[in-house]
């Protein structure tokens, strides 16, 4: 199995797990200010970027 097949299983796999971990935070943010929530989804949104940034630098070498 080549390292683009390995990156694309483990970047989906991930990016699911990530997905259901921001879900089950979301419901303890939900009751927290406003402003909160907002650095919240602003974190939560970028944060995935660095590990799928260092998944595809893996898989391109």
């Amino acid at each position: 199995m080549s390292r683009s097949s390995i990156a694309v299983l483990a970047g989906l796999a991930g990016f699911l797990a990530y997905v259901a971990l921001v879900l089950l935070l979301s419901d303890l943010v939900h009751e927290l200010h406003w402003t909160l929530e907002l650095v919240f989804y602003a974190v939560a949104g970028v944060a995935w970027v660095w590990p799928a940034k260092r998944l595809i630098v893996w898989a391109m070498r």
